[in-house]
């Protein structure tokens, strides 16, 4: 009798580990994004597809040297601006086509991090970014990462983005990339595979780091130091073309940017501008400024095809929202030469800690009656 009661206690001690054990078993290590074409375990669809979406075709089981597996994406962007916005991506959604509108996404809480693979068709193709959650709605994602830029090689490489400390208990953004024409202007060829969540214990957060100066807005067309993308049009923003790849005696380097305003009022507003924002058209919706606390002045060269060009004001900061910039800082009205000139904005005293909106211009058809036409090159934040 006391030996049954003995392992009577035995297996009430037992039970309860055996429950713990099977319990750490259940919680999963990784959650797939993409392994394969119609592999069970895949999550998310891409079927987001932004900006110039008419420039891209997807081919999600490309047999062609995939990672691992029997297939990759691939992904053939022609860069021909199809929707005149300069920029594309597609995000990975669940359900498809789900911008927050309605419920969806997982509860990844655990994971720390998203790997992916990717390789270029040839080296040198250029993602700007990519991205974990950051969809906004009725449903919003509970935490936006990004990191980027990359360049590819020709060759697969891992890449990784950290979302240790974050908060994962609803994303519905999955995954996504984005790229602009500046950055890939011959357009691009690329492969990702193996996209999955990862739960690594040993990840420590990421935090806010300050930028590094200078800090580029634009330097060449296809350089991949690069920030900010000239994607919000205001006001007459029919009466805009933007050419980021004009090689109209740059300034300095290969190219420069060729803005041309027609001052027909398109939209009845009598003025345009657009903003470097980042996302882009990010209006203070997407938590994702950057800390440019070093920055002492914001510098460019501008000159007017005529000269004699009024531009009402340049501008950094100011875009306002649920994430708005931290400051502000303009100078404007100014007149233009034919010669290049630069130009600078004072920053000494302002809050630069968190800016979405890194450069802007605004004119008028009251000043420019017959439009005006003029040149930017070497956009930049410096000590």
């Amino acid at each position: 009798m006391k030996k049954l009661l003995v392992v009577a206690l035995a297996l009430n001690f037992l039970v309860p580990a055996i429950a713990v054990a099977e319990e750490k078993a259940a919680c999963p290590t990784e959650f797939v994004v993409y392994l394969d074409k119609n592999a069970k375990d895949n999550h998310y669809i891409p079927s987001g597809w932004m900006g110039d979406y008419g420039d891209i075709k997807m081919n999600d089981q490309a047999a062609d040297n995939p990672h691992s597996g029997k297939t990759s994406i691939q992904f053939m962007y022609s860069a021909k601006k199809s929707q005149n916005q300069g920029w594309t991506g597609v995000y990975w959604l669940n359900p498809a086509n789900n911008w927050g509108n309605k419920k969806g996404g997982y509860d990844l809480t655990g994971m720390t991090k998203l790997t992916f693979w990717a390789r270029g068709a040839k080296g040198g193709e250029v993602i700007q970014k990519v991205m974990v959650g950051g969809v906004n709605g009725t449903y919003p994602d509970t935490a936006s990462v990004e990191m980027g830029p990359i360049e590819l090689t020709d060759t697969w490489k891992q890449y990784t983005v950290n979302l240790a400390g974050k908060d994962l208990s609803y994303i519905n953004g999955g995954f996504n990339w984005s790229t602009t024409v500046d950055l890939n202007p011959e357009g691009a060829t690329f492969y990702i595979d193996d996209i999955k969540f990862e739960a690594d214990p040993d990840l420590k957060p990421e935090g806010k780091k300050q930028e590094a100066m200078p800090f580029y807005i634009y330097a060449d067309r296809t350089t991949v130091a690069n920030h900010f993308i000239p994607s919000g049009y205001m006001g007459d923003y029919g009466d805009l073309r933007y050419d980021g790849a004009s090689k109209d005696d740059a300034y300095l380097g290969d190219t420069c940017i060729k803005m041309t305003y027609s001052g027909k009022g398109s939209q009845g507003a009598r003025w345009a501008g657009i903003f470097w924002q980042y996302p882009a058209n990010n209006w203070g919706g997407v938590d994702s400024g950057f800390d440019l606390s070093k920055a002492t002045k914001l510098t460019f060269w501008a000159r007017g095809a005529k000269g004699g060009e009024r531009i009402e004001e340049f501008k950094i900061g100011g875009v306002m929202g649920e994430f708005s910039d931290s400051d502000s800082a303009t100078i404007g009205p100014v007149l233009l030469n034919k010669e290049w000139m630069q130009y600078t904005i004072d920053l000494k005293g302002k809050d630069m800690s968190y800016i979405i909106g890194g450069f802007a211009w605004s004119a008028n058809v009251d000043n420019n009656p017959d439009g005006a036409i003029f040149y930017l090159d070497e956009i930049k934040l410096e000590e």
